[in-house]
This record gives C-alpha cells, structure tokens and sequence, in this order.
C-alpha cells in the first residue's frame, strides 16, 4: 500500500516536468527518498536485518578458539589444527569487514556519494572471497609439504579441539542463517562458519582413524579436503560479488521480464534504456526511460509502478523517466545499445 509523503518527510516522492528543445514535456520520474531513488511502497521493510550482536560475538568466540587451536596445534604438532587456526584467522578479520561495511551501508547520502555507501557491503563480499582463496593456497602448500614429511599428531587432543570448533563455528553460523539468502554479505559470514563447522568435524574423524590406524598421511590429507571445501563454498560467493561489483543485474532479477513488465503497462509504446543493478548486497535499483505518446500518467501512475516493481521484481529503488516519442526531440539514449 503507498503511503503519500509530505515535502517534510525526507522520503517524499515527487514529478519533475521538464521542457525540451521543442517545448514537448519530458517527465523525469525519480523519487528523493533517503537514498535519492523512489523507493516502492514497503521498501523500507527490506533494510538488511541488524546482525551487529551476532558479528561481536562470531569475532569473540573465534578469536578464543584460534588462541585455543594454535597453542594445542604446536603441541600436539597437528597441521590440520595450525592450518583450521590460519582460515579461522581469516575468518575474524572477514567478519570485521562484513560488520564494518554493514555499518557503512548506514551512512546517509551525501554530495560525493549521493547513494551512500551501500555498496561497501558488495566490496566487503568481495574481499570475503579472496581472504578465503588466500587461505586455501596456504592451506593446499602446507599439505603438500607435510606429504613429503610425514610428522605424527596428537589424534586426542586434535579431535578435542576440533570438537570444540564445532560447536563454535555451528553456533555463530547459526547467528548469520537467517540472512543467508537475501544479503551476500552475510553470506560470507554464514560460509566462512558453517564451512569451518563441517571441516572441524572432518578433522575429529580424521583424529579417530589416525589413532586406529596410525596413518601420518591423513593428516595433510584432512588439510587438502579443507581447501577444497572452502574453494567449493567460495567460489558462488566470489562469482555473486564480482557480478554485483560491476554493476551486473542481481541474481534472481530477469530484465527481459522486467522490460515486458512495462512495456505492458497501459499508454506505454515503447522501452528504452533499461538499468538494473545493486546498490548493495541486498537492494537492487533500475533505471528506465518510458515512452508513452498519450502524455505524462501523473504521479498516481508512477507510485502504483514502483509498487509492482518491488512486489514482483524486489527492484526497491526505481527511477523512471517519461518520454512523449517527440521524433522532433529524440531520446539521446535511444536505441537502446545499453542492455
């Protein structure tokens, strides 16, 4: 349902008609709202979930349990416990990028960067994605050289100690499930944990078969699967944020769809021009310019369009310009070469 907003309220919604060349009205239909785009009805009951209590305690109990794994990985002369205690490592510093670019997002607009920085949760995503692909490379050196020295472990304590990973990694990553999906951002957060939950528990069985067996191989062995599976869960995570970096339309959103979308709307001839990208990892903005001979369809039209934007296509910041099809005053971004 729209709600109207007086010129008080900084997230009002207004029409500009501007006068071109030849006198023809070209509405220019934008909203300025608290982030300088319309935003659909509801829109702001898509702010991202605050996950500040569940960032402070993720980077606490980790940062314990890394103290924990590199003073029992030295002694018990485990590498699957010192190579868990480097990716955990990185795991804390990626949480205080995630929960730093989560605070960022906050920022108000200002005249240099008049969307905010929203997007600082698409580059906290990225850097989420490299300090894992880091950590794999040490991971996968350091298990190689083992093969060639083969060195006995602790299997007790490395399985206590990993245990208690389990618990650790479970718990906080349980913290993030919840926003998994609809933010990207703290979906770094949420692999980068449950990754290292199920790898903990690799590194228990592993510690079992290694007291049965005596097998020094398995040890490196273990490191290589936890290099794989971070590779596994990083990868979707380093193709999203590389796609949103450059401006790419967000997963889930179907421009040819959303074309179709308004070029049926009523009194639309043709569409042109069409934008889709995200502002940040969990909102996603369009721009278009609509060509409808009939004349400007008002404000009405456009608050109704902005609200079916967001329904159906999640697109919570829309700016749509109105065009008359003037051939006297072509668009100068027509035809459309953009999309």
């Amino acid at each position: 349902m729209a709600h109207t907003h007086d010129h008080s309220d900084p997230n009002h919604s207004h029409t500009h008609d501007h006068d071109h060349g030849a006198g023809k009205g070209h509405g220019h239909a934008h909203g300025h709202g608290g982030h300088g785009h319309s935003h659909g009805p509801g829109g702001h009951s898509h702010a991202p979930k605050d996950f500040g209590v569940a960032f402070l305690v993720g980077i606490l109990l980790n940062s314990l349990f890394i103290g924990g794994e590199i003073l029992y990985g030295l002694k018990a002369n485990s590498l699957s416990l010192l190579a868990d205690a480097g990716h955990n490592a990185s795991d804390v510093l990626g949480l205080f990028v995630a929960w730093g670019a989560t605070i960022l997002a906050k920022r108000q607009p200002s005249g240099r960067y008049t969307y905010g920085l929203r997007s600082a949760s698409i580059v906290a995503a990225l850097a989420n994605a490299v300090f894992l692909l880091v950590a794999v490379g040490g991971v996968a050196w350091e298990a190689i050289q083992r093969f060639e020295n083969p060195e006995p472990s602790a299997g007790v304590t490395v399985m206590i100690v990993a245990g208690v990973g389990i618990l650790v990694n479970g718990f906080t990553a349980f913290l993030f499930m919840s926003g998994s999906k609809g933010d990207l951002n703290v979906r770094g957060a949420f692999l980068h944990l449950a990754a290292d939950a199920a790898v903990s528990a690799g590194v228990v069985v592993s510690g079992a078969i290694m007291l049965a067996t005596g097998w020094l191989w398995l040890d490196p062995v273990v490191s290589l699967v936890i290099a794989a599976i971070i590779m596994l869960g990083t990868w979707g995570l380093l193709k999203d944020s590389m796609n949103l970096s450059l401006h790419a339309v967000p997963t889930g959103v179907d421009t040819q769809k959303v074309r179709e979308f308004l070029q049926g709307k009523e009194g639309v001839d043709t569409v042109h021009d069409l934008h889709i990208w995200g502002l940040s990892t969990t909102e996603t903005a369009m721009s278009a310019h609509i060509v409808m001979p009939g004349g400007h369809p008002g404000d009405a039209f456009l608050r109704h369009l902005a609200h079916e934007l967001e329904e159906d296509f999640a697109i919570n910041h829309a700016t749509v310009q109105i065009e008359l099809g003037d051939t006297g005053v072509p668009c100068a971004l027509e035809p459309d070469t953009h999309v």
